[in-house]
C-alpha cells in the first residue's frame, strides 16, 4: 500500500485504459497528473520542464545500470520541480508556452499543498520494476485483453517497431523473452507483432515484484469496486466525491453527461464512457477469423 508521500505510475501498453485509470485515481484531488513523460514525440514528451533527460527510444528502458540520468530526472519530476528554464530554451512555441505555464503552475502548486506526482505513461511498462524498486513509485499495471487490445491499435492503424525493443541490449539482456521478438523484426504483420508484444510484456509484468497488476476487464466491469481498492493501493482517500466523479466518468453515454474529465493540454485519450459497453467494442473492428488468431497468437 502507497503512504500519502509516494508517487504513483500508471503503466500498461497504450490503449490498456491506462488515462482511464489514471484520471479516476486523479479525481481524489490529492495528486498532479503527469501525461506520458516517457513518451519520446513532442508532445506530450520531450518537455526538459517535466522530465530533464533525453528519451530516445519508445518503451525506454530503465534499470541500474543506465540510471545515473534517469534518476535524479525522475526525482525532480515526482518531486514537482519544475525546470522553468529548461523548457524555455527548449520549446518556444504558442503551445509549448502554454503547457509551460499550465504544468509548471500545477507543479508549484500540487508542491506548495503536499500533492503527490501520479505519472501516467504506458512507455513506462518495461521498466516498471526500477520505477517500483529505485524510484520508490507505487505501480498499477493494466493488462488488457489481447483481442480488445489489437482491436483497438488495428482501428487507430499503430503498430510496433520491434527493432526499438531489440536494440536496447540492456533490456534483452534482462528481459530474454525478448528474443522472441527477433523473428518478426521487419514484420508487416501488424497482428503478429501486437500479440507478440503482448506476450513479452505480460510475461515481464508477471514476475516483476512491487508492483499492482490490474485486468482492464475487471476493472470495468466493476468500477467503483476496483477504484475503491487502486484508492487503498496508492494510499488515497476515498470521499464521496470521488465516488461521484467516477460514477459519472464511467456511465457517460454522451456529451450531456461527461462526469469527470480533464480538460486543456495534457491530450490523453480518456474520455468519459461507459466502461462495461466499452468491453464489447472490440467485435466491431476485428473480423472472427482476426479474434480466432489473436486468441491462437496469445494463448
Amino acid at each position: 500500500m502507497g503512504d500519502r508521500m509516494t508517487p504513483i505510475l500508471v503503466t500498461g501498453l497504450p490503449r490498456s485504459g491506462t488515462s482511464w485509470a489514471g484520471k479516476m485515481l486523479a479525481a481524489s484531488g490529492e495528486l498532479v497528473y503527469v501525461n506520458e513523460p516517457l513518451n519520446p514525440q513532442h508532445p506530450p514528451g520531450r518537455c526538459p520542464g517535466v522530465l530533464r533527460a533525453s528519451v530516445t527510444h519508445r518503451f525506454q528502458y530503465i534499470c541500474d545500470d543506465n540510471s545515473a540520468g534517469w534518476l535524479p530526472a525522475f526525482r525532480d519530476t515526482t518531486a514537482l520541480r519544475y525546470g522553468f528554464l529548461a523548457e524555455l530554451r527548449a520549446n518556444r512555441a504558442p503551445y509549448d508556452l502554454a503547457r509551460l505555464a499550465r504544468y509548471g503552475s500545477a507543479f508549484t502548486w500540487g508542491r506548495l499543498t503536499g500533492r503527490r506526482a501520479l505519472l501516467d505513461d504506458p512507455f513506462a511498462v518495461l521498466s516498471s520494476g526500477w520505477f517500483a524498486g529505485r524510484l520508490g513509485c507505487t505501480v498499477i499495471a493494466l493488462v488488457r485483453d489481447p483481442v480488445a487490445l489489437v482491436g483497438s491499435w488495428t482501428r487507430l492503424g499503430w503498430t510496433i517497431h520491434l527493432e526499438e525493443l531489440l536494440e536496447q541490449p540492456l533490456l534483452v539482456r534482462d528481459h530474454p523473452e525478448m528474443e522472441e521478438l527477433r523473428a518478426l523484426a521487419g514484420s508487416q504483420d501488424r497482428i503478429a507483432k501486437v500479440c507478440a508484444l503482448w506476450r513479452v510484456t505480460r510475461s515481464l509484468l508477471a514476475r516483476t515484484e512491487g508492483i499492482t497488476v490490474v485486468s482492464y476487464e475487471e476493472l470495468a466491469r466493476s468500477p467503483l469496486q476496483g477504484f475503491r481498492r487502486l484508492y487503498d493501493v496508492a494510499g488515497l482517500r476515498w470521499t464521496a466525491a470521488a465516488e461521484r466523479r467516477i460514477t459519472r466518468a464511467c456511465t457517460a453515454r454522451g456529451e450531456a453527461d461527461r462526469g469527470f474529465a480533464w480538460s486543456g493540454l495534457s491530450r490523453t485519450a480518456y474520455r468519459p464512457m461507459d466502461s462495461s459497453q466499452a468491453l464489447s467494442s472490440y467485435r466491431e473492428r476485428l473480423t472472427t477469423d482476426e479474434i480466432d488468431r489473436v486468441r491462437a497468437l496469445t494463448a
